[in-house]
Parts: structure tokens; sequence; C-alpha cells
């Protein structure tokens, strides 16, 4: 049998973590991860990393929400995939129907990665239907094309302008701008006044 590990987080330094450590406490913790940052990512989340670093085979990572884990269920899912990958189950105290250590908590958390695929799928949906409406409006343009650095250097030294420049090639100003900023002709590698 492994231990329960706890992990607690409070989103900015004014909050106190002292609740939950003592709730994790009391529902049998061993070691205990806590920290104060923002939950909208894992990015520079160092005690969450430390704690699916720690735990083993067997053991329980638990909290006292879920928010204090995770702000997305597709965060939320991932999360339990690397446990569940390492043996390790997962346990919420406050929604007691999410524990990966029972037949029901697998249910559970089947169903929210279930909700997480439709929401996905609904979001990419309402998506593909604004890219079409605003075509059918004439006001997509798809993708910011890959500007042809040379290619602008040869327009600017003909003499076109940078607007022209830019609806020649199907680019927009602040591209051309940028090119002629740096000033260097490519055949040469000369660096030049910045063109006009």
């Amino acid at each position: 049998m492994g231990e329960l590990i706890g992990y607690c987080r409070a989103s900015s330094a004014s909050q106190s973590v002292e609740i939950q450590v003592d709730q994790l406490k009391a529902a049998g913790c061993t070691e205990i991860f806590s920290e104060k940052r923002s939950g909208t990512s894992r990015e520079g989340r160092e005690q969450l990393e430390q704690a699916m670093r720690f735990v083993r085979r067997g053991d329980v990572l638990v909290v006292t929400r879920l928010d204090r884990l995770a702000r997305s269920i597709a965060d939320l899912s991932r999360i339990i995939e690397e446990l569940t990958a390492k043996e390790v189950g997962f346990r919420c105290l406050q929604q007691g129907g999410v524990d990966t250590t029972s037949p029901e908590g697998r249910l559970m958390l089947q169903v929210l990665g279930a909700m997480a695929e439709f929401e996905t799928a609904i979001r990419k949906e309402r998506q593909k239907e604004g890219i079409e409406k605003a075509r059918a409006e004439g006001r997509y343009r798809g993708r910011p094309k890959t500007i042809q650095r040379d290619e602008v250097v040869r327009l600017l030294a003909e003499g076109l302008g940078a607007t022209a420049v830019a609806k020649k090639l199907g680019v927009g100003r602040a591209s051309v701008y940028r090119v002629a900023q740096d000033g260097v002709r490519p055949e040469s590698g000369v660096a030049s006044e910045p063109f006009a």
C-alpha cells in the first residue's frame, strides 16, 4: 500500500494554504506540496511538478478541490493520465466522486474526459462556422503569408513603395516595413539605408 501525498495551491500571496494543509493532514497525507501560484496553467508551478515526480506506484495524490489542481478539464485529464501511467491514484476530498482508486471514481473521470472532448469539438465547430461566415462576407484572409524577404528587398530597390510591395505580395505593410528596417540586401549582405 502506497502513501497519500497532498498538493495544495493558493492563487496569490495574500491567500493562505493553511486550511488546505489542515484538511490534507486530516485525510492522512504524509507529504504535502504547497505553493502560491496562478492555476491557469502548469507552467511555473514547481511544487506541482515536484509532487508529480515524488509520487510512486501505489501512492495516491490528494487535493482538497479540483480547481486547486487544474482550471480546465483538459488539464485535469492530462495530469490524471500522467498519474495513471505511473500507477498512482488520484483523490479529491471535496468532490468525493473523483477518486481513481474506486470504480465509481474512474467512471466519473471518464465522463469528465468525454465532456472535455465534446467541449473541444464544439469549439472547433464554432471556429469553423466563424471562418465560413467571414469568408462569405469577404473578411477572411486565412493564415498570413510567409514573407519572401529577398523579393521585398528587390521590389523596394526597384523604387516601389511599401504599400505597393505589400499589395503585390499579398502581405501586410508592417511586414514590408520590418524588412525595410533591416536594410540589408541579401545578395551582398551589405547594410544600406532603410528603404522609405
